[in-house]
């Protein structure tokens, strides 16, 4: 070990709906946006404040079916990952930056397909409140083709 860690644990709501990219290959990742709130009370003013804090999560393969096959925006997951920044040239030259939480488990806590359809995830994929984890992608770390 070399003494390092980089572990995220974060439980939060789906701010949007999962996006796919799929590569040749048959390889694919998953997009999505999850809100985690902080509320606090103003000492000064006694009032009640929520903070959101947005974190960009990046999901795999089998991973990425899963999550866009079951959630959707307002959903409650727990994730698990890792962080990662990256850099990229954009098409008008410039420079972007972003920092993404590589998802490595997960587990559904509340699906809205769910309860719409009134039954459960098919317990052979993954069912609620059971964890997955998430497969290596066979991409390179640094390599991703976007």
């Amino acid at each position: 070990m070399n003494g390092t860690l980089n572990k995220v644990m974060l439980i939060g709501h789906l701010g949007e709906e999962v996006k796919m990219h799929y590569f040749d290959g048959g390889n694919c990742i998953g997009r999505f946006q999850l809100a985690t709130n902080e509320v606090y009370i103003n000492k000064t003013t006694n009032e009640k404040i929520t903070s959101t804090e947005w974190h960009n999560l990046v999901v795999r393969n089998k991973a990425a079916e899963l999550c866009e096959k079951y959630l959707s925006k307002g959903d409650k997951i727990y994730v698990e990952g890792r962080i990662k920044s990256r850099q990229w040239q954009a098409e008008d030259g410039s420079t972007k930056y972003t920092t993404e939480i590589q998802v490595t488990e997960f587990t559904f806590l509340s699906t809205k397909k769910e309860s719409e359809n009134n039954k459960q995830i098919p317990n052979l994929e993954l069912s609620k409140n059971t964890n997955f984890v998430a497969e290596k992608s066979g991409l390179p770390e640094n390599d991703l083709p976007f």
